[in-house]
Formats: structure tokens, C-alpha cells, sequence
């Protein structure tokens, strides 16, 4: 591997351009009569919580790469080929080891669904271009390639229908680093040590000979995909990111796509590594790491504490979005220790509070000084879910500007019946003196008639 002696150089930071409009404010396109989207949605809406899992070659020392004498090179991230500016030749040997043997699909899916998560998405083809699963469109894939000989996607998919997890695959649109026809702004994130001339790549070619053929193979052999995670629109045009969408639909109506496909066009928003102050208009999901990468980093233990993931996961659901937390497995093939543990704190928690998760719409309240608010309506009334962070130490919590009669209040983990009273600050509610739970107390307050809220 002396060849990647000369060019391992750090690629200097530069502007991120916005491909394919993916951070404008303006709405998506609705292609579909809004019925339509509202059905194929609709699952998707009550799930709130699904698992990411970015995997590859990557993987396979962490994201670090053997250098000319030995010693392991740090690639920062999954970017890693870029990073280091690995060539090709080079990077693809990695291939040659990588046999995830403690892989168990049933596994990974066990520990998304006991962590309360509805669906997952994994990385079928991250950045580096290298396929994981059984790609006939490029042979530059795991079973082709590695002595692992298996294909993940499937076993996934079957092992999610299996235990009754919706499943959904990430395709990385506009970046690849194995082909040569693979263009970015300025250069800006493609393949230039291997590929040096960027005015001699057509990106159309790559979409008619690569992303196109796999992305239609990923719809067609592995049964339902309930969501096509895309990433890096680039350089797709306006037509390809509607032909792709097309396509999706003629193949399997009810697949979901993010609008990372581009242009405006896709079901629902992207915001990444964080959450937004006041949600979307569109339908929406934050996805985010449980430590600092994406990819297994070798190394990095600073993991979220549960109480800061779970906190998201109720800020997210009571402005309308849905949060997709990632996982990094290793090279061969086992979720980190400290990722399992922190899934089961959430899982924990969501097997009492699920209920004020799951199924709920987006806060009326503008804001809560002493935490959020989910909420389910019927025609009769509605039903509030109280998530409080901050117990009241005086024993008395105002839900500001609440003019509804009060049918019932509840603590959910324990039934108890809370007193209720009306005040000029809206309704006021007795507490017991303890928090039925340090991270996030859950009361449901059921009003009558449709909301009045001042």
C-alpha cells in the first residue's frame, strides 16, 4: 500500500454548496393528489422513531487506512477515501478483508425494536460507491468483492419483516467515488486524485449506468422499501430527480423519499444533526449520531447520555418530525456496546411512554417553559400529552392559556388521578412532590371540545 504514501493529505475545508436545492425553506413538490400522500405517509407518521445504520467498508479499522509503514492513518469519518485521498486501487483492497462474520441480522433489527424504533434505513451505497448489497449493475459490491460473500440488505429486510420493522435503504445520489462520471461543484466532494478532470464527467452517464440500475434493483429484490433515503443530490438535474421519482412510484407506490432526491421534489424534509426551533411545514425528520460519527470510529466513546437522546426524541415529536437515530457497526459487523446501551434507556422509557410518542401530532402550545407537548385529537376533544422535564418543586404545573373544560388528568406511568383547577394563566394541575421520572414525566390531560388556546 506504498501507493497512498504521496497523496495523504487532509482535503481542505471549503463553503458547502447546496445541491439540488435540498436547504431551500420553499415546500416540496406534491406530485401526488394530497390523499395519496396522506396514506402512504401515514405509517410513517405514527413511527416517530426509526434506526439509522451507516455501514461499509469504511468500517473495517474504524475509519482508519493501513499507511506506507504499517501504522493506521486517521480518516476523521466514513469520508474517509476522500479524506486521505485514498486512490481507488488502493481503497478497494479493503474489500479483500472485510468479512463482517458476527453480522446477525436478527440482531441488529432485535435491538432497534426493543429500543422502540418502527423502521430502519441502512447505507446501502454510502459515498465510496461500494455497494452493499448484491448489485448486478457494478461489481464493486459485498458479495462480488469481499470474502464475506453475504448480502445484508436482504437479510435485513427479511429480518425486519420477520419482527415487524418497516425497512428502508440510503443511496448516495450524487457522490461516488468509485465511478468515474461522478461530478460535484467545483470539485467540491467528487473523486479528483483518480479522476482529476472534473468538465470530463458527465453526470448522466453514471445516472443511466449506476445509480438508476441499483436503485431499481433495490426496489424490485428485496420486497417492500418503505423509505429510499437519499443523499448528495449533486448534480442531478430537475428531470432525473423526477424521472427517480417516477420510477419509485411505478415501482412501489408506497416507498417514501426524502427530498435529498432533489429539486424540491420528495415527501418529506431532511435536518441533520439537528433539530429545528419550530419544525416545518412539510413533513419532517431529524437525524443524528449517538456520538460524534456516523461510520464506527475507532475510538470515539463520547456517547449522548440517554436523557439528552430521549429529550430529543420528545422535542422532535411534539413539533411534528420523526427522529432517525444512527448506528455504527464494526467492521465485523457488531453495534458498539455503548450505542445498545443507550437504545435500551430510550426503549425503557418509550415501553411506559410510547403512548404520548407514537401516534401524536405537534404541540398547539408555542412554548413550555417547563418542557413539550404531543397531542392526539378526536372529535369529541383532545388528548394532551404533558412531557415535563422540569418538575414544579412547588407542586403546581400551568399549561398557559388552556381555556378547555378538563375531562381527566393522569399521570401515564402510574394512573394516578392529578386535581385539576382554571386560572387566569390557563389550567393548573396538583403534582405529587416526586417526578414519576428524572428524564421526562408524562401526564395526559384530556380536554373537551376542539382546542381554545390564548
Amino acid at each position: 500500500m506504498a501507493a497512498v504514501a504521496a497523496v495523504m493529505t487532509v482535503a481542505s475545508a471549503t463553503a458547502a454548496p447546496d445541491p439540488g436545492n435540498i436547504h431551500s425553506e420553499e415546500p416540496l413538490f406534491k406530485i401526488d393528489p394530497p390523499q395519496v400522500e396522506a396514506r402512504r405517509l401515514a405509517w410513517w407518521e405514527d413511527a416517530r422513531f426509526g434506526m439509522f445504520i451507516h455501514w461499509g467498508l469504511y468500517s473495517q479499522w474504524g475509519c482508519h487506512f493501513p499507511g506506507p509503514d504499517g501504522k493506521m492513518l486517521d480518516g476523521m469519518s466514513e469520508h474517509m477515501m476522500l479524506r486521505l485521498k485514498i486512490p481507488l486501487a488502493q481503497y478497494a483492497k479493503i474489500a479483500d478483508v472485510f468479512d463482517p462474520v458476527k453480522f446477525n441480522a436478527d440482531e441488529w433489527v432485535s435491538i432497534a425494536k426493543n429500543a422502540g424504533m418502527k423502521y430502519v434505513i441502512i447505507t446501502a451505497k454510502h459515498h465510496d460507491g461500494f455497494a452493499m448489497f448484491d448489485s448486478q449493475a457494478s461489481d464493486y459490491n459485498i458479495v462480488a468483492r469481499t470474502p464475506f460473500k453475504r448480502d445484508p440488505v436482504k437479510e435485513l429486510a427479511e429480518a425486519c419483516r420477520r419482527q415487524g420493522l418497516k425497512f428502508g435503504v440510503y443511496y448516495s445520489l450524487g457522490r461516488d467515488w468509485q465511478d468515474p462520471d461522478v461530478p460535484t461543484r467545483n470539485g467540491y466532494r467528487s473523486n479528483t486524485w483518480d479522476y482529476p478532470d472534473e468538465k470530463k464527467k458527465v453526470f448522466a452517464r453514471y445516472f443511466e449506468r449506476k445509480a438508476k440500475p441499483q436503485i431499481r434493483e433495490l426496489l424490485t429484490h428485496y420486497g417492500p422499501i418503505a423509505v429510499l433515503w437519499f443523499d448528495t443530490p449533486e448534480e442531478i438535474n430537475k428531470e432525473e430527480s423526477l424521472e427517480l421519482v417516477n420510477m419509485i412510484r411505478q415501482l412501489q407506490p408506497d416507498c417514501i423519499i426524502n427530498q435529498r432526491v432533489g429539486n424540491r421534489y420528495g415527501d418529506y424534509r431532511v435536518a441533520e444533526q439537528q433539530v429545528p426551533s419550530a419544525g416545518y411545514s412539510d413533513p419532517w425528520e431529524t437525524c443524528m449520531t449517538l456520538n460524534r460519527h456516523w461510520g464506527y470510529y475507532l475510538g470515539d466513546e463520547d456517547w449522548k447520555p440517554a436523557e439528552l437522546l430521549i429529550r430529543r426524541l420528545v422535542d422532535i415529536a411534539s413539533k411534528g418530525g420523526n427522529f432517525l437515530l444512527n448506528v455504527g457497526p464494526t467492521g465485523e459487523g457488531v453495534i458498539p456496546a455503548g450505542s445498545v446501551e443507550r437504545l435500551q434507556e430510550i426503549g425503557r422509557w418509550l415501553k411506559m411512554n410510547g403512548e404520548a410518542i407514537y401516534g401524536t401530532t405537534a404541540s398547539p402550545f408555542k412554548k413550555l417553559d417547563w418542557g413539550r407537548c404531543t397531542q392526539k385529537t378526536t372529535a369529541d376533544g383532545a388528548t394532551l400529552y404533558l412531557h415535563v422535564f422540569d418538575w414544579p418543586s412547588d407542586g403546581r404545573l400551568v399549561v398557559p392559556g388552556l381555556k378547555n373544560p378538563v375531562e381527566s388528568a393522569t399521570l401515564l406511568a402510574d394512573g394516578k388521578t392529578l386535581q385539576t383547577s382554571s386560572s387566569d394563566q390557563g389550567v393548573v394541575l396538583s403534582l405529587p412532590a416526586a417526578a414519576p421520572d428524572k428524564i421526562s414525566s408524562t401526564i395526559v390531560l384530556k380536554v373537551k371540545g376542539p382546542l381554545q388556546i390564548e
